[in-house]
């Protein structure tokens, strides 16, 4: 049976393999290991096998993972995040993959600036407008990103999207394309850059790094099902 440390360098393998089909670096795209359900004991063995960067979805096992590990580690959270739990969360992650909508984006500037951080955010598309997803469609972010980039403490690095589940990976590859285009059309738009494209997942991924992601988030190719 793989170990972790043998999946992680497979993945890494296949990450740098569709990165240079993209005529990047594998360096360009940063891998999150999706630690949600798994136990603090195989993130640990992420970890000792390399792994810094890891992802939650839910508030609860934030509160009580993280501060049970390393602080070398480094927190994302991915998951759909409501207003009241902002204050909590906050403090233990770096990054929110999943900002949906600009009263988020608000409560995210206002707690902030309250305590003191400076978290960067995805706003987070529904692309393929999937009316089980959350997310800004195109146009609605199109019309509402003006403030979004004006906030003071929140730095937007870009988009975020999951499109709807397949079977066959290129599947996805319309999705991810119409996320990049969209990026790139607010950028040209806006006159901001908007470098982060957080999408693909384990079955995925490599389709999107070749559409140009530059995060993409592994959880159950890495540590297995849950």
């Amino acid at each position: 049976m793989s170990t972790i440390a043998d999946r992680l360098q497979e993945i890494q393998g296949r990450l740098a393999a569709a990165a240079q089909r993209s005529g990047r670096a594998a360096e360009d795209v940063a891998l999150l290991a999706v630690s949600k359900t798994f136990s603090p004991e195989l993130i640990r063995e992420a970890a000792q096998a390399g792994q810094r960067l890891f992802g939650e979805s839910r508030v609860q096992e934030c509160l009580e993972k993280i501060p049970a590990l390393s602080p070398q580690l480094r927190w994302h959270f991915i998951g759909h995040l409501q207003s009241n739990k902002v204050r909590k969360v906050l403090p233990l992650c770096e990054a929110f993959h999943s900002v949906d909508s600009a009263a988020l984006a608000l409560d995210l500037e206002r707690v902030a600036a309250e305590e003191g951080h400076r978290p960067v955010v995805y706003l987070q598309v529904n692309v393929a407008g999937d009316a089980r997803k959350f997310g800004f469609s195109g146009e609605s972010l199109r019309r509402e990103i003006g403030p979004l980039l004006a906030l003071r403490r929140v730095e937007v690095a870009g988009l975020m999207t999951i499109p709807p589940l397949a079977a066959d990976p290129e599947a996805s590859r319309r999705h991810f394309a119409a996320l990049r285009e969209l990026r790139d059309r607010l950028q040209e738009e806006t006159g901001t850059r908007l470098p982060g494209l957080s999408m693909g997942m384990s079955s995925d991924f490599a389709v999107a790094i070749e559409e140009g992601a530059t995060v993409v988030r592994v959880g159950s190719v890495l540590f297995g099902g849950r």
